[in-house]
């Protein structure tokens, strides 16, 4: 099991002990980053974090139908609840980054930086149970298997995280999540609109096969589906007003078997992102006219299957508030900075936000040395992180629990 610093002699502050527990947070997540995990059962994370957790004075279940854990401290006063999440599962791509605690699991690595949000929480248990003498209320840890895919969160939701033995429930909740566009240890939250809604994309477009030599003789799928490609990026720009955005990406385009078959099909994949739910549903009556109308006009048929995602992320403004100024007071004022513009990319915290009010805030993890503009990101089979952030990322899931209970 790995070993944690115990608690400094004299005057500290938050700060300074995660960056005592630094070592053994970074124990932890090399030890989870070597063996990445897939998707609801995540066994041996589980165990990880489980171990890491031995000792502290926390309730703690495992989950029952996917590999979850959730610690519950109780404070020395009742009062208010609040809930601190990490996520935990990894991405199914190989990594390239030459680290010397690379995964060693075949196609699976923590490329989103959900290891650092794991072990940086299991930091902030240990800064909260050291404190739990001056807490009034409670504190709920929430280790969450599959963001990526599957929906963790509401899973989670169903098997009751957020509900109380008193009956009131989770009153607040809070999640970190790194990225490399920011500059280590730096914190960026906004009210409102954080991260969008992601709905799958799928159309299939129906012609007729035959000989390449030939096309007038067939029905040929493959020009009509880049057609309705380009449709769509129009209809978006024609539908949704500029101060809602749509992102609509097609990622991948599949059909034929050779060079001289005209296919007799082709399908279109990929994903349409927004922010509310106006656009969401509007686009989803756009994208299947679009692809049906472009096909008849060629004589071909389309259908569109769509599949919902993950709602949008919403942060609480007082909430937000409540983290900006703790943050600040943490950090100091420069480090924290308000965000100009939503990320584009989902997050099944979503299902958490849509119960109780809260917020996610981002934690720059850019290696120093790395220019910005060369940092590859979150997904990138190269992503490399920060560890020092962790500390700061430790203290500060730390620092907003003490401040809302507080209040």
């Amino acid at each position: 099991m790995t070993a944690f610093a115990g608690p400094p002699a004299g005057p500290h502050t938050l700060l300074d002990e995660a960056h005592r527990l630094l070592p053994g947070i970074i124990d932890v997540r090399r030890s989870l980053h070597r063996a990445p995990e897939l998707g609801l059962h995540l066994p041996l994370t589980q165990q990880t974090v489980l171990e890491a957790l031995t000792g502290l004075p926390l309730h703690i279940t495992a989950g029952e139908r996917l590999s979850s854990v959730v610690a519950t401290l109780d404070g020395a006063q009742p009062g208010r609840t609040i809930l601190l999440r990490a996520d935990m599962d990894a991405l199914p791509q190989q990594e390239d980054t030459g680290l010397e605690y690379a995964s060693r699991i075949p196609s699976a690595m923590h490329a989103c930086g959900h290891d650092l949000h794991t072990a940086m929480l299991i930091g902030a248990a240990r800064l909260l149970c050291a404190r739990r003498g001056q807490i009034r209320g409670r504190v709920v840890f929430m280790f969450q298997p599959a963001e990526e895919r599957g929906g963790g969160a509401s899973h989670m939701i169903e098997e009751g995280v957020l509900d109380t033995p008193d009956g009131r429930g989770v009153d607040a909740a809070f999640a970190l999540h790194v990225m490399t566009r920011f500059e280590s240890g730096t914190v960026h939250v906004r009210p409102g609109p954080m991260f969008a809604a992601s709905d799958l994309i799928r159309i299939t477009v129906r012609g007729r096969g035959g000989h390449a030599s030939a096309p007038h003789l067939a029905l040929d799928p493959v020009p009509v589906a880049c057609e309705i490609v380009q449709a769509l990026q129009t209809a978006v720009t024609r539908t949704v007003s500029v101060f809602d955005p749509v992102v609509v990406s097609i990622t991948r385009i599949q059909a034929g078997t050779t060079a001289n078959i005209i296919p007799e099909t082709a399908e279109l994949l990929g994903t349409c992102r927004t922010l509310s739910s106006g656009s969401r549903e509007r686009m989803r009556t756009v994208i299947d006219r679009v692809a049906r109308h472009v096909a008849a006009a060629h004589g071909a048929e389309a259908d569109s299957d769509p599949a919902r995602g993950y709602p949008p992320v919403h942060n609480d403004p007082a909430f937000t508030t409540t983290v900006r100024d703790a943050a600040t007071e943490l950090l100091g004022a420069a480090p924290v900075q308000h965000l100009a513009d939503p990320v584009m990319a989902s997050e099944d915290f979503s299902y958490v936000l849509a119960r109780v009010p809260g917020a996610m805030a981002l934690l720059g993890a850019r290696p120093p040395a790395v220019p910005a503009d060369a940092a590859p990101d979150c997904h990138s089979h190269r992503v490399v992180f920060d560890e020092n952030a962790m500390a700061t990322g430790t203290a500060l899931h730390a620092a907003v629990a003490l401040r809302y209970l507080a209040g």
